[in-house]
């Protein structure tokens, strides 16, 4: 084991012989017991060897000191010094990792890397359509579908109501013909967790699914069908991956437009929503959310938009 422990005497540079040999200890746990490829060896030690090197300048030498309170003053200079939350998470988990072994060989009387907490990732979100690329998407599927094939009238009756809706594709899917109101022109979703919620849809989206359930559905519908609003080409109830592969496909004739699937036509119609002055609550509601705070993300892509608005029109910007 001399020769990987040598690789890393850099890291142990400047830090107390007793935590060097305790490097070594882990260095040699890391590589013998879990065989660890090197690269993850040389990220965990050099994890580690921060660790120790921050205890060392709190004062701590003995690792039996080692607390959550001292683990957290780690993260929290790491975060001062510009590290990403990326780093930060993945240096929690070597501090965790790390605990773990010595409470486990004893070093230490409990482990207070169990109680350490990782930064959460900003959440981000998939590309979204402008409003003319959403109107070309629909319309390419229309062009398509001039020949009065009911799969060409299928799918424009799918992309209409996942865009002027907003649901998520299963809930597309599992839609049956009594879900669809269309005197109210609303549709009756079975959302996460077996919740139900009625989705208001337009002009639009009303027309196509008439023409689909007039024109389109008695030519696919065969006697396994059932009520499902919406069948392949076997008659059956259409499935989740049919659906995608449409979507990419007709995205695919937008020029410029960024490749997004059916979830990307639900952020596509909560921020055009949101734009369009809808407020925060009534698209909570849309779209089904348990939280507030998960429908505030498409605030993001809002602000983002208005900011560069603001920046390429206005002389002080």
């Amino acid at each position: 084991m001399s020769k990987p422990e040598a690789s890393h005497q850099d890291e142990r540079e400047g830090l107390p012989e007793s935590f060097v040999r305790l490097l070594g200890d882990y260095e040699r746990h890391l590589v013998s017991e879990r065989d660890l490829t090197p690269h993850t060896v040389r990220a965990y030690l050099g994890d580690v060897s921060g660790l120790l090197d921050h205890c060392q300048r709190l004062g701590i030498h003995d690792v039996t000191d080692l607390d959550l309170r001292t683990l957290r003053s780690w993260l929290a200079r790491l975060q001062t010094t510009g590290r990403s939350r990326t780093t930060i998470a993945r240096r929690a988990t070597a501090a965790r990792v790390f605990t773990a072994w010595l409470h486990r060989t004893g070093r230490l009387p409990t482990d207070p890397g169990a109680a350490l907490g990782s930064p959460k990732k900003h959440k981000t979100l998939p590309p979204v359509l402008r409003a003319d690329e959403a109107e070309a998407l629909i319309r390419s599927a229309a062009d398509l579908a001039d020949d009065g094939t009911p799969v060409g009238v299928r799918d424009v009756a799918m992309l209409e109501l996942l865009y002027a809706t907003g649901i998520r594709v299963g809930e597309l899917v599992g839609l049956d013909i009594d879900d669809v109101d269309d005197e109210r022109r609303v549709v009756r979703v079975l959302g996460k967790g077996r919740k139900e919620r009625s989705v208001p849809y337009g002009t639009p989206a009303s027309r196509a699914i008439d023409r689909w359930l007039g024109a389109g559905r008695p030519h696919l519908r065969v006697e396994g069908s059932g009520p499902a609003l919406f069948l392949g080409v076997r008659g059956r109830r259409i499935d989740q991956r049919a659906v995608r592969d449409l979507v990419h496909r007709r995205i695919a004739d937008v020029p410029g437009a960024p490749d997004i699937g059916p979830h990307g036509l639900r952020h596509t119609a909560a921020t055009h929503l949101l734009e369009g002055g809808a407020d925060l609550r009534s698209v909570q509601e849309l779209l089904g959310h348990a939280s507030l705070a998960t429908t505030q993300l498409y605030t993001h892509v809002t602000t983002d938009r208005l900011r560069r608005a603001y920046q390429q029109a206005h002389p002080r910007a």
